[in-house]
């Protein structure tokens, strides 16, 4: 099905298919220079001092919590049953890592406004088995990391950002994915960049770093230096680091093509977010008075990954109307991700418990949805939203 106003388009021009050209030439496919040049070009860009480029976001959020388990720094290691907190609207995978390595889960709701949390029920929520504070920033728009950081003060909880939707959003000029210990992200295709699948992963901690190598790779010690924070000192006989392993890892490594896409995205990076916030600046002005619906409150400056649009709780306007009104307009849209993720079954598998009320999530759930930025100007598309 086509739509005159599609939710994602691709961000390549003919720089990119050269890119992956030249790759298929070399006859080097696996992770290699291109992917590590790709690292170095985004960790500069981020303004972290180490990434990590996986197969996809989803592998970047699993490496990111495995790490924790695997650090011998006593102030970020954790251990199965350690309470983490998170917001009821995220991706899944966001939420099964945690299951995964026995965390405790435990949901808050968020704020219906910047649609991150609800930092009022954070910080009640917060006990004294908090050990994380995972703060996912939503649809490109960051987190009040001020407020966030005056909470967990002086307590011994760790916070990690899923920056997954919002590659370029700051805060107070930092950019978000850096505020943790370890921030996420993602470069599929429908995100900020296309790598055609992929994810990132970046710290400032450099045995986290080491960690998260050879987490990437089986476990291995083969990308490790030879004097690492993980084992002792690497053999000079290649034969026994060739399958030396110390980790339980994985294979979540990208191929040289995503690699070298990478490489061409970052450099339009800056000219994406340019053009989404331009977008962003007409949307707010159509649909900011709005009687019937609420749009998501900039915090800091957003990426716009999207936008979202809700119905007000004492509008008579239902949600099928919204989307006869929009599907008529030819606007192709989704829900707000999952929408309030405690309504998928999947949850009887986890450990998790609910802070107060999800009044805020369920409200969104169903009365919300979203529309798609882009990276080029769609004024047509932003103006006949004065129709809705």
């Amino acid at each position: 099905m086509t739509f005159k106003y599609p939710l994602a388009t691709a961000t390549w021009d003919q720089k990119e298919i050269d890119a992956m050209q030249s790759v298929i030439e070399s006859g080097n496919f696996t992770m290699g220079e291109k992917v590590s040049l790709f690292e170095k070009e985004f960790s500069k860009y981020i303004g972290s001092q180490n990434a990590v480029m996986v197969n996809s976001g989803s592998s970047a959020n699993l490496l990111m919590i495995a790490a924790l388990f695997y650090t011998k720094n006593p102030k970020l290691k954790i251990k199965r049953g350690d309470e983490v907190i998170v917001p009821a609207v995220s991706w899944s995978t966001t939420y099964y890592p945690l299951y995964q390595y026995g965390l405790k889960i435990k949901f808050v709701d968020i704020d219906i406004e910047s649609l991150n949390y609800d930092l009022t029920q954070l910080e009640l929520a917060i006990s004294k088995k908090t050990r994380i504070v995972l703060a996912v920033n939503l649809l490109g728009n960051p987190n009040n990391f001020d407020s966030i950081n005056k909470i967990i003060k002086n307590k011994d909880i760790i916070l990690l950002e899923d920056n997954c939707e919002s590659m370029g959003a700051t805060f107070n000029n930092k950019k978000t994915g850096t505020f943790g210990a370890m921030g996420t992200f993602s470069s599929f295709y429908s995100h900020h960049i296309s790598t055609m699948e992929g994810g990132i992963i970046v710290t400032d901690d450099a045995e986290l770093h080491q960690i998260l190598i050879s987490l990437r790779s089986h476990g291995w010690t083969r990308e490790l230096p030879e004097k690492n924070f993980i084992c002792d000192d690497k053999s000079d006989d290649y034969l026994e680091e060739s399958f030396r392993f110390v980790l339980p890892g994985y294979n979540v490594r990208p191929l040289e093509l995503e690699g070298a896409l990478g490489i061409e995205q970052v450099k339009k990076l800056p000219m994406i977010i340019t053009e989404r916030r331009k977008n962003a600046k007409l949307f707010i002005e159509i649909l900011n008075d709005h009687p019937d619906l609420i749009i998501q409150k900039e915090i800091g400056k957003s990426s716009w990954f999207g936008f979202s649009i809700i119905i007000r709780s004492d509008s008579s306007m239902k949600r099928l109307d919204l989307v006869n009104k929009l599907s008529n307009l030819g606007f192709e849209f989704r829900p707000i991700v999952t929408g309030n993720f405690l309504k998928n079954e999947v949850i009887k598998y986890f450990d998790s418990e609910v802070h107060g009320e999800l009044k805020n999530a369920e409200h969104l759930d169903k009365n919300g949805l979203f529309i798609g930025n882009h990276h080029y100007p769609i004024t047509d598309a932003l103006n006949s939203l004065k129709n809705l």
